[in-house]
């Protein structure tokens, strides 16, 4: 008795990683995450190596981003129609085949960029049904929550140390022989989900036909966009993520503009990065939910702020201070994930989740092209605090508006959400 009142039960991001299924989905996560950003590098050297087109090279990156919106809005409903564990083991199989057609010295380049196109298609799909098997894995209280915010810490960490580990593996292999580690990760991803998750009933009943697919995807994305509530959360996630990409989209004009050396180009890369995983961990172990769920408002209202001091045209600690404070604001999303998942239909939420990441993507990308065609016209360092001010005014008008939506003024939603939550709580 005495040493069971000794022992504390985990808590925090512990409790989360007490989780065995949950151990097995953050390992094939991080394994595929590394896997597609050392891709991603090297399949970009390849094509520069075969065709010598800067163009070229960074369409592969660009590619990168625009299927998502294809893939996340026309095949949404795979998320909700099949069983989770399968549909994350397949996605991960078939992207392990794009990339092993990859290797091939006979696939073209025109090939090349039609495969990287196939796997960021596939990407959302995969991404949406994770999101929702984490609700059947942790529950849909504060475990999802630090569930959901342990993942987004190794996607920031994973860039910075994909990125790096490609560089190396670029001095060692060819850039076929990197590529190749992706598929092992793959693979690797596969057999962990297989192996580490248990398999669960579809959310929905499947009726069959190819046809009935696209109806329910475009079906789902009409539902989730036609719901108030779930389209103002959608908003609060994508528009603050579309004006914050302005300074790391603009890194290398603006670190040429300040006469800042060579190596200060990846400082101001990675700085947002940590800004981001130093206040998502404080938030996610330091804070309880209730307050989590009390700062989403105010900090997505001014978290855009800190980039207004670029119209200073600030030297470079100082722009690396903007940019870490910029990255701190994004610590709002981890309550905002608690009221998107309560807000959702357990029915409707693999196609939900799908369509969040499809348009998160998506809308980061444009953010990026905007940035890049408006110092076509005006000095960076006014883009990016011209982002900052805008963003700010579209963030202040969405706060506005999910006021505006609080449960609390809709209790039918409630109601439905309690009833949803007793039913799958099995």
């Amino acid at each position: 008795m005495s040493q069971a009142s000794s022992s504390t039960p985990p808590t925090g991001y512990r409790a989360v990683l007490a989780v065995r299924e949950f151990r097995a989905v953050f390992a094939a996560h991080l394994l595929s995450l590394l896997g597609v950003v050392v891709s991603e590098l090297a399949l970009t050297v390849l094509v520069y190596d075969l065709t010598g087109s800067p163009l070229l090279s960074a369409l592969t990156f660009a590619l990168g981003l625009l299927p998502y919106v294809i893939g996340g809005t026309l095949f949404a409903g795979v998320a909700d129609r099949y069983p989770a564990r399968r549909v994350l083991v397949v996605c991960d199989l078939v992207c392990a085949v794009c990339v092993a057609a990859m290797l091939l010295p006979a696939t073209p380049v025109a090939g090349l960029l039609a495969l990287r196109c196939l796997v960021a298609a596939i990407a959302p799909v995969f991404t949406g049904t994770r999101m929702a098997a984490l609700t059947d894995i942790l529950g849909e209280g504060d475990l999802y929550v630090l569930g959901r915010s342990l993942l987004r810490i190794v996607s920031q960490s994973a860039m910075l140390l994909g990125f790096g580990a490609g560089g190396v593996l670029l001095t060692v292999l060819s850039p076929r022989g990197a590529i190749a580690v992706t598929v092992v990760t793959f693979l690797c991803s596969a057999a962990m989900l297989r192996l580490g998750t248990r398999d669960r009933p579809a959310r929905t009943a499947s009726s069959g036909g190819g046809a009935t697919l696209l109806k329910e995807s475009l079906s789902g994305a009409r539902l989730v966009f036609g719901n108030r509530r779930i389209r103002a959360l959608l908003l609060l996630f994508w528009l603050p993520a579309m004006f914050v990409v302005a300074p790391e989209a603009l890194a290398a004009p603006y670190a040429d503009a300040i006469g800042a050396p060579p190596a200060a180009l990846g400082l101001l890369l990675c700085a947002m990065a940590v800004g981001h995983v130093g206040a998502e961990l404080f938030v996610g172990a330091g804070l309880r939910p209730r307050t989590r769920s009390r700062i989403v408002l105010p900090v997505a209202a001014v978290g855009l702020l800190p980039l207004v001091v670029y119209a200073l045209r600030p030297g470079l600690p100082l722009a690396l201070a903007v940019l870490a404070l910029a990255g701190m604001g994004a610590s709002y999303v981890i309550g905002l994930d608690q009221w998107f998942v309560d807000a959702v239909p357990p029915e409707l939420r693999g196609r939900a989740m799908t369509l969040l990441t499809a348009g998160l993507m998506t809308i980061q990308g444009a953010g990026m092209a905007l940035a890049g065609l408006a110092a076509e016209f005006f000095p960076v360092h006014h883009v990016v605090a011209g982002s900052g001010i805008i963003g700010t005014v579209t963030a202040l008008l969405v706060v506005a508006e999910v006021r505006r939506t609080a449960p609390g003024q809709v209790s039918d939603t409630e109601r439905r959400d309690g009833a949803d939550r007793h039913m799958t709580s099995r």
